[in-house]
């Protein structure tokens, strides 16, 4: 049929019945793939005839969505050279792959080829435009778009397309996310004046979040109440999001009584809003509160999900409340949740602070059974747990475990051995660990690892090594804090080495590192006693010394 010289030459009706089985998605048969399909379209349009609007656009949106835009670009072009007649809905199934893809200077150029070729976008084409600007926080391009298509900004596109509620809603969408709400509102009173055009329950959601997330919290309440007034029915996402504002900044009790109201009122609370309230109570420590609120939710008829039970897990085991968090971990599973690493990291380090070692590794065994590898935290909490309580040969021995498991161990791994050393004087064996960081593994020490040392060190009377540190930490480019500078201080003053002191406050000012209250305490102390009086008071000059400790 696609001969030159064939006696029956393919229609219109060919290339849809050969389309419409080849973009079937569960053909049997033969499998074609997209570049025949695309060599096929390519052989009909030379002789003349093209697929429908409607196979054109099923061909565009399945190469968009395995990621080919860039033939879905081929065969948007090959048709329109060749005669083929393009419509809007292939070149939106276009511009929504290009939008995925950020690509948006072939989506503006598409939009400038539609204009060239007679194409009349829809109110679909600039929805997708708008809608992608505004997911990559391109607000303003968005905004630019909007002016254009409804006329209010001169344009040479020649596009005039009445915008509906959807773009609407995007646009105030986009913009709240970017903290503008208060252009949001300003699209909103332009939205009432276009006819056929009202503000849904979407449009309010949308700016009763911006201003909740910016902490705005009484403007979103007078949105509530406006949406109200004007007959717009709040839902459940409306209740979420003044509940989650209301938590967030520290309106708990305001939270519950509008929760409260709500229910009163019909519109019943879900997953989303417990879990809120919950982990609300349960960050203000009042576990009780909590721990109503989730006994509520069954009766409710609202069934937890796996985001409250992890919420109260966590609450509940900060709180100290082991034998509880442990009860709700238990109902959980009955449910027929699977708790993952997060919850079992959390118990196993609430069992290890409450020295409860036989519940942390049943708990650690449990883990495995459910086939949930530990990770990183895991054994940075054993190892933590087995150094503090002075069990260095078992801390080593889950170090190795953990290196067996190809996890690499991280500066607070390192940091519990040093620590745990330095407290029982093992000086020496925390230096190794301290240079096995380095050269081994490669894991490179940060502030706090030689703030550790330069502490034990200089308590111990070994300032000198501990001068070498604050040389090393130069050389490797980590910056010393005012805590650095205090632990040396105090081991130079044990020593009555002054001159070292006086370089080592210069240096403090050329770190711009404020003294504190303890910086103060040793030297007014050490330089008073020697006759040093002016030395402290210049360097004094100029910093504000933080009090807030003392």
């Amino acid at each position: 049929m696609l001969k030159p010289d064939s006696e029956s030459p393919p229609n219109e009706i060919t290339v849809n019945i050969a389309m419409a089985g080849l973009l079937w998605r569960d053909r049997t048969g033969r499998s074609v793939s997209d570049e025949e399909i695309i060599g096929l379209v390519s052989k009909f349009g030379e002789c003349g005839v093209f697929p429908s609007v409607v196979r054109l656009t099923q061909l565009i949106t399945k190469l968009c969505r395995t990621g080919k835009s860039d033939r879905a670009w081929d065969v948007i072009h090959n048709v329109m050279k060749l005669g083929g007649d393009v419509q809007a809905p292939s070149c939106n199934a276009l511009l929504a792959g290009l939008g995925r893809q950020q690509n948006f200077q072939k989506m503006n150029k598409l939009l400038a080829e539609m204009k060239e070729n007679g194409i009349q976008p829809d109110i679909i084409t600039f929805g997708i435009l708008v809608n992608h600007l505004c997911k990559f926080r391109r607000v303003d391009e968005a905004l630019e778009v909007f002016e254009k298509m409804s006329g209010e900004r001169e344009s040479d596109d020649g596009f005039s397309v009445k915008p509906d509620t959807i773009l609407y809603n995007t646009l105030i969408d986009g913009l709240c996310k970017v903290g503008r709400q208060e252009q949001g509102l300003g699209l909103l009173e332009k939205m009432k004046l276009e006819q056929g055009c009202a503000p849904t329950t979407a449009t309010y959601n949308c700016l009763i979040d911006g201003f909740c997330k910016s902490g705005e919290i009484g403007r979103a309440h007078e949105l509530f109440d406006q949406m109200n007034k004007e007959g717009v029915p709040p839902n459940v996402i409306t209740l979420n999001t003044l509940v989650d504002g209301m938590c967030k900044h520290g309106r708990i009790n305001s939270a519950m009584e509008f929760f409260n109201e709500m229910q009163g009122k019909g519109l019943k609370g879900n997953a989303v809003t417990y879990t809120a309230l919950i982990n609300a109570f349960c960050n203000a420590n009042n576990i009780d509160k909590a721990m109503q609120l989730f006994n509520e939710m069954s009766k409710a008829e609202c069934s937890p999900d796996a985001i409250v039970y992890y919420t109260l897990i966590s609450g509940l085991t900060q709180a100290g409340k082991l034998d509880d968090a442990s009860f709700v971990a238990t109902v959980m599973k009955k449910a027929g949740f699977c708790l993952d690493i997060m919850s079992y990291n959390i118990l196993i380090g609430g069992f290890c602070s409450k020295n409860k070692l036989d519940e942390a590794y049943e708990m650690l065994k449990e883990m495995e059974q459910a086939g949930v590898k530990p990770d990183g935290i895991t054994y940075n909490t054993l190892i933590s747990y087995f150094s503090e309580n002075g069990d260095f040969m078992t801390a080593h021995r889950v170090m190795r475990e953990m290196i067996s498991d190809r996890l690499v161990p991280t500066v607070v791994t390192y940091g519990a051995l040093i620590h745990a050393y330095c407290l029982v004087g093992k000086l020496d064996e925390a230096m190794k660990i301290f240079r096995d960081m380095s050269s081994g593994l490669r894991v490179p020490p940060n502030t706090v690892i030689y703030n550790i040392l330069v502490d034990a060190l200089c308590k111990n009377r070994k300032v000198e090594v501990a001068l070498s540190l604050m040389d090393d930490m130069k050389d490797k480019g980590v910056r010393p804090n005012t805590n650095t500078f205090n632990a040396m201080l105090k081991g130079l003053k044990e020593i009555n080495w002054l001159e070292k002191a006086f370089e080592l406050m210069d240096q403090m000012t050329e770190h711009a590192c404020n003294p504190d209250y303890i910086t103060m305490e040793i030297l007014t102390d050490w330089l008073s006693a020697v006759g040093e009086t002016e030395k402290l008071r210049s360097f004094v000059q100029g910093y504000e010394v933080s009090a807030s400790t003392a």
